[in-house]
């Protein structure tokens, strides 16, 4: 578990230094080469998790996945040399930006161990299809941006968008998401389904650091778009709390397995045990003369001394004689012991 968090801190500071030398650095090459290596490590992290994951959760594919595509339209966008190329470049982002939520509400609720429908998920993709049409519609309609055109600024080139009366509805979807993903985290917190307190401020903290920067970036202009950074930062959160819950679930399968390997052990040894009794009294019993096997009967069934005697017309010495014989052989001491273990191993009389 170490190891992990140890990539996993080393990762995120990474991804920081990116972002720092982005923002600081020469403005007017490094942006595009800025967005380029953070589309890189994009898929550098896709790339590692499918290779070295030991057990790959279809849902952290996808993230990887949308995370790359994001930032690969970033990149695109920032290299495009015309306005066709760069609404291309756009449709790309919102691809993956679109279903992301989505994404990471699946992931959410599945390490909050809150259970859903197949039919729920197809009904949110559904929107989401929708609103990606939406946001892709520009160049074709103008109801998410009224107008556009492509600048450059800062030797990248960016889309200058009049915003159209459709858009604020993408707006209202990544809001129902954000709000949707708390609500989970506070609901699993109150229920008890996340054990660690730990454990549900990471999971909070991957969907706040989205919400903090989308809100940032909606009321500070900037050159650069840090959703492209926050958004590794968030998979690799996600990740992380993934890993460290499944760490202890298999610490608790562990455990787990040796007591059920105990458990048939023990039940094995018993039962094995009881046939080698079985098979003891049974030799026992074929080792016993008629007149033994008559006496035993009759204590079987209840009989005492002088029933015995007056029913086989025997003295009282003769019936402590083969008693005795009895006990020899079953290795007890006494009637009472004698007739236990005649119970145990289903006795019956002849």
């Amino acid at each position: 578990m170490k190891k992990w968090l140890i990539f996993f801190m080393v990762l995120s500071c990474s991804v920081l230094s990116f972002s720092t030398c982005g923002l600081i650095g020469d403005k007017t090459a490094s942006m595009s080469l800025i967005y380029g290596a953070v589309a890189l490590f994009s898929f550098v992290l896709l790339a590692a998790y499918c290779v070295f994951a030991y057990k790959k959760e279809v849902w952290f594919v996808f993230l990887f996945l949308s995370v790359s595509v994001i930032n690969a339209g970033y990149f695109f966008l920032s290299v495009s040399k015309t306005l066709d190329a760069a609404l291309w470049a756009n449709r790309i982002s919102y691809l993956g930006s679109v279903f992301l939520p989505l994404i990471m509400l699946v992931i959410i609720m599945k390490e909050c161990k809150i259970h859903y429908k197949k039919r729920f998920i197809g009904m949110l993709f559904t929107v989401s299809i929708l609103i990606f049409l939406l946001a892709a519609s520009p160049g074709i309609l103008d109801v998410y941006y009224k107008s556009v055109s492509l600048a450059t600024i800062n030797g990248i080139s960016v889309l200058e968008k009049v915003y159209g009366p459709l858009h604020s509805v993408y707006l209202f979807y990544l809001v129902f998401y954000f709000g949707f993903m708390v609500a989970v985290i506070i609901y699993s917190s109150i229920e008890k389904k996340i054990k660690k307190a730990t454990h549900a401020i990471i999971i909070a903290g991957s969907v706040l650091i989205n919400i903090c920067i989308w809100l940032f970036e909606q009321l500070v202009k900037m050159d650069f778009e840090l959703l492209s950074v926050s958004y590794i930062i968030t998979e690799l959160f996600l990740l992380g709390i993934h890993i460290l819950l499944n760490e202890k679930g298999t610490e608790e399968e562990k455990v787990y397995i040796k007591e059920a390997e105990k458990t048939f052990f023990d039940t094995a040894e018993s039962e094995i045990s009881d046939m080698e009794a079985l098979l003891f009294f049974n030799e026992c019993l074929s080792s016993l003369t008629p007149s033994e096997r008559k006496i035993l009967d009759l204590h079987f069934s209840g009989k005492s001394t002088k029933e015995i005697m007056e029913e086989l017309c025997i003295t009282e010495n003769t019936v402590k004689f083969h008693n005795k014989n009895l006990y020899r052989k079953f290795g007890v001491s006494s009637k009472k012991q004698l007739l236990a273990i005649c119970k145990e191993n289903g006795f019956s009389v002849l």
